[in-house]
């Protein structure tokens, strides 16, 4: 998934300062300086990291991902079966509790599941059509019959987006205040969201793996600045952060108190492209600005060498990644006369830049000057990061630099959000091709791996040749933590495991 932003308001930046009035005093409690803040509790209201990451480990799914990112392992469902048809899902539900006590049953299972396909603000729902029925016969068997068989279907029920709700808890407060403040399922508990600034997390006594859990708590505090947010964990005002600037690593990795973390990750960096506006429809034209950038020089410019050329949606190392994918070389004088050719010669585009974000700031300048030697005016607009990603969603931009992280282990959630979905007009490229929305459906339902993975190899030919987006480069998670915190962990696909985390 994708990051959001949202505005972080002066008396709130401010409050940041004073890490020593708040829940950060305790012993037990870890602070985490994020750039943003986020945006909802409700699962399925929501594509962003900032949102995933924080409640991974407010609810918990049936399904989980290990600490590798690379194997699937038991979360509140103890045990499955499935059918030799592939049709039928039955799991057995552990004993386990929601925060308030109540149990957690396969009645809140089934409702959680049916939200995330029914709901009509599910940002998800396309995945989840393949279930046709969702019933609990008791409190502890969930069968779910699909349509047809699915391939990444038991992957894709480890999406934080099927997270375990509390069924008469969300009844009783309704969505909207359920989404504020929810009951929760996984190790910590909300126990106060200030807007702009942080989100407070306290140990849930009920979660079933209590015993597991050492820290007392947890604050994520919105700190949007790179450098300030550094210096508040030299400084040992914060724990911990997350996005460290590719410049700041270096200096920190010297600082004896703390500890940077490198952890692979499933991230890719890309262009995104509105194919909706004008010549940007013309796939020659979308052709000549990727052979107009210079991936190498943005990696070693912005990454400083730490991130690698990217060559797929796909990121390297994840299920079906095709190395051999097209690169397309840097050849600013080829492109220039395919534009000439495409009649886009005087071609400008409107660059949406996030003001504040030290990496996408320096990435614009470097693909404004890239640009430009093939004859493309590129105007740079800042804005405030409240207001950035709802240009996007609005269409109101033509080319802007975002970066997505796989939630699940299988290729197709990724891939139908990308290249065949059509609630989000396709992350938010207008990219339409009949052909790839079809091989993405097949894809999800052939059961033999070998013929699967040609397909995945087929869209990753295809999504390249028409540049549903421009390919920018892979790199690992970039986070930072003082020497006292013990086991700050973020898997491949995002996961923080603070069950885990000590703080001595």
């Amino acid at each position: 998934m994708t990051r959001t932003w949202m505005k972080i308001g002066l008396a709130a930046f401010l409050a940041t300062t004073a890490l020593g009035t708040s829940l950060a005093e305790a012993a037990g409690v870890l602070t985490i300086g994020r750039r943003e803040d986020g945006t909802t509790f409700d699962p399925i209201m929501t594509a962003q990291n900032v949102d995933f990451w924080v409640f991974s480990n407010v609810f918990d799914v049936l399904v989980r991902v290990d600490k590798t990112g690379t194997r699937l392992e038991p979360g509140l469902a103890e045990s499955w079966t499935v059918s030799s048809d592939g049709l039928t899902y039955t799991f057995k539900m552990r004993a386990a509790k929601f925060s308030d006590g109540s149990p957690i049953t396969a009645e809140d299972a089934a409702f959680s599941l049916l939200r995330i396909r029914d709901d009509q603000g599910s940002l998800w729902a396309d995945s989840y059509k393949v279930m046709d029925t969702v019933e609990a016969p008791d409190a502890t068997t969930l069968i779910i019959k699909l349509k047809q068989p699915s391939a990444p279907f038991l992957s894709s029920l480890a999406m934080p987006g099927t997270s375990i709700l509390s069924k008469a808890g969300m009844e009783k407060m309704g969505e909207a205040a359920y989404a504020e403040n929810p009951v929760a399922s996984g190790a910590f508990s909300v126990k106060e969201w200030v807007r702009g600034d942080r989100v407070v997390l306290e140990k849930n006594p009920n979660f079933w793996q209590a015993d597991r859990v050492s820290l007392d708590g947890v604050e994520w505090i919105s700190i949007p600045d790179d450098n300030t947010r550094m210096l508040k964990v030299q400084a040992g005002e914060l724990d911990s952060a997350i996005f460290v600037p590719f410049s700041s690593i270096a200096e920190l990795q010297k600082d004896p108190n703390l500890t940077v973390h490198l952890d692979t990750s499933t991230r890719e960096d890309h262009l995104l492209i509105n194919h909706a506006h004008g010549l940007l429809g013309n796939k020659d034209v979308r052709q000549a600005i990727d052979m107009a950038i210079d991936k190498k020089a943005i990696v070693d410019a912005v990454t400083f060498g730490i991130g690698s050329v990217a060559n797929s949606y796909i990121p390297a190392g994840a299920l079906y990644h095709y190395a051999d994918n097209l690169s397309r070389p840097y050849d600013p004088e080829k492109a220039k006369a395919m534009l000439a050719k495409a009649g886009a010669s005087d071609l400008k585009l409107k660059y949406v830049v996030n003001a504040g974000d030290a990496v996408d700031e320096q990435i614009a300048v470097l693909l404004q000057q890239q640009l430009s030697r093939a004859g493309i005016g590129v105007d740079l607009q800042k804005v405030d990061p409240s207001q950035s990603w709802d240009m996007l969603v609005a269409g109101d931009y033509d080319i802007s630099v975002m970066y997505w992280t796989n939630d699940i282990l299988d290729p197709d959630q990724k891939t139908t959000f990308v290249l065949g979905h059509d609630s989000n007009n396709n992350y938010m490229t207008n990219y339409k091709n009949e052909a790839v929305k079809e091989l993405v459906a097949k894809a999800r339902i052939e059961a033999d791996p070998a013929k699967r993975e040609q397909m995945y190899i087929d869209l990753q030919k295809m999504a390249k040749d028409d540049v549903n987006w421009i390919d920018l480069y892979y790199s690992p998670y970039r986070n930072v933590s003082r020497k006292n915190i013990k086991n700050f962990y973020q898997n491949p696909l995002g996961r923080f495991f603070l069950e885990d985390v000590v703080k001595e």
